[in-house]
């Protein structure tokens, strides 16, 4: 699989890349907010090209934008030669990227992720997808990108919970892969971090997952750590208008303390670690008050993970700091005894 990351000034990074090809037509996309903030640093390096703007958001990753994409592809009449850049975070790079590879049966595409959530998991590894009638990432391919250019500087322009929402993924590249880097980070405060020796870490961990299971048959799923529990939050609040907005880091924040309590009770991990992740996620995240009414449609929401098999909801769990299990098949009673252990109700 071998994809091509480059970690340095986007503007360099750009340049470089294009000198080499000989791209028919650019287009590219940004929301609102990258529009704003971040195109304006790679603007100068670009030929000429199409600005697609879309309005930033979750909401916003479905069907009705991709046609709004694609229709902006077609009247730009883009052929197969034609080059797709997605500056965004995780939305506009599942999307962007989506949209480029059915059109007309794939077109070249870029990703320059602009928040931490997507430099240290989202842009890296070739998932693409939007959300469907409320289920997150519903439709979607495996696709690499041509390169992702990530540039740390993008991190300046981020409000402190869009930075504090990837930091969960790079605790969640610890647990399940780096017992010491994981030991490192939980001793220092959030404002301490390293990030970008954290990015190029959990770049690191990322590819050498996927250059081993590239469509997720088996070890990719150890990158899912949280996310079963955790998803089902995410799209719970989604589709709750009078919620405040959960950012997709802080609902896997509170699945890894879900599922690490899950680990414990399989005795995978023990007392000490499960304390240890509970404390620092806590400290680091604060804790979402889930409502009594919400528990079992989070636990409905799990029969939609694309891990499972058959009526078997499957989680990815901790054997200890550091290494992580995959297709471990758990019961709505053990869910329920997660939740409300996250709940302080154990």
């Amino acid at each position: 699989m071998n994809q091509s990351v480059v970690i340095a000034p986007v503007n360099q990074s750009l340049q470089d890349f294009l000198s080499k090809k000989g791209y028919s037509s650019i287009i590219v996309i940004a929301d609102n907010n990258t529009k704003k903030h971040c195109y304006p640093r790679l603007k100068a390096s670009l030929p000429k090209h199409r600005l697609v703007t879309v309005p930033a958001g979750e909401s916003q990753k479905t069907l009705a934008t991709c046609e709004q994409i694609w229709e902006a592809m077609t009247e730009e009449e883009l052929d197969r030669h034609a080059l797709v850049i997605n500056i965004g975070g995780g939305v506009i790079g599942d999307m962007g990227g989506f949209c480029a590879s059915v059109y007309k049966r794939g077109i070249d595409f870029l990703q320059v992720p602009t928040t931490l959530l997507s430099q240290v998991d989202a842009s890296v590894g070739g998932k693409l997808g939007i959300d469907f009638q409320g289920f997150k990432n519903h439709l979607g391919v495996f696709r690499l990108p041509e390169t992702v250019l990530i540039d740390p500087a993008f991190l300046e322009s981020l409000p402190y919970r869009e930075v504090r929402s990837g930091y969960a993924e790079i605790i969640k590249h610890c647990l399940i892969a780096d017992a010491a880097k994981w030991d490192e980070i939980r001793r220092k405060d959030f404002e301490e971090q390293d990030w970008n020796d954290l990015i190029a870490h959990s770049v690191g961990i990322k590819q050498q997952v996927v250059d081993q299971d590239p469509t997720e048959k088996g070890l990719r799923k150890i990158l899912n750590f949280g996310h079963t529990l955790g998803h089902a939050v995410e799209t719970c609040f989604l589709a709750k208008p009078e919620r405040e907005r959960l950012f997709h880091g802080e609902a896997i924040a509170v699945g890894m303390i879900m599922e690490s309590y899950l680990s414990y009770a399989r005795k995978m991990i023990d007392q000490d670690t499960l304390t240890q992740i509970e404390e620092f996620l806590f400290a680091s995240f604060g804790k979402v008050e889930i409502r009594p009414e919400e528990i079992e449609q989070i636990i409905t929401l799990t029969r939609q993970d694309k891990k499972n098999k058959g009526k078997e909801i499957r989680f990815s769990l901790l054997e200890r700091a550091g290494k992580c299990a995959y297709d471990i098949p758990v019961t709505p009673s053990e869910m329920r005894k997660s939740i409300a252990y996250y709940q302080g109700a154990v």
